[in-house]
């Protein structure tokens, strides 16, 4: 993947992200995707974007105080003002060593705003490798039936 399409975050989850049992909020977890998304649209569109949509979020684990939370984002879809960013989250026991695992993943839909405040053009994309064409077609097809 070329870097200018994926950006990784990492964070160690603190006390106050969670709940009294020790859970970290779900909505913490959101911010730190959203921040990913972000980061990599920014930087692949070189001007500001934000938020328009996020598919499903699935929590396939719960993640605790102590554990490094990854997120990567990777561009996978550009359209002519918006780009589709999936985001994966693996989450890692920092002290039993245990290796990271899935936590959730979802699509961000975001959008390049000029400085007039209104969306503006973002560059062609080009998957190049296997995984980044299955991952296009895949968005390309989800697109289609959204917009129907």
């Amino acid at each position: 993947m070329n870097i200018r399409n994926q950006i990784v975050l990492s964070q160690v989850m603190l006390p106050n992200q969670a709940n009294v049992a020790g859970n970290v909020h779900g909505g913490e977890i959101m911010k730190l995707m959203d921040s990913a998304a972000g980061a990599v649209a920014i930087r692949y569109a070189k001007e500001n974007c934000v938020t328009a949509r996020v598919d499903e979020l699935e929590f396939h684990l719960p993640i605790f105080v102590g554990a490094l939370v990854t997120c990567t984002a990777s561009i996978v879809y550009v359209g002519r003002t918006s780009m589709e960013v999936l985001v994966n989250v693996e989450a890692e026991d920092l002290v039993s060593h245990s290796g990271p695992q899935k936590a959730l993943s979802a699509y961000f839909t975001m959008v390049c705003m000029g400085k007039n405040g209104r969306p503006q053009s973002v560059p062609e994309y080009t998957p190049e490798t296997d995984d980044e064409k299955r991952l296009f077609e895949e968005v390309e097809k989800k697109r289609a039936l959204r917009n129907n």
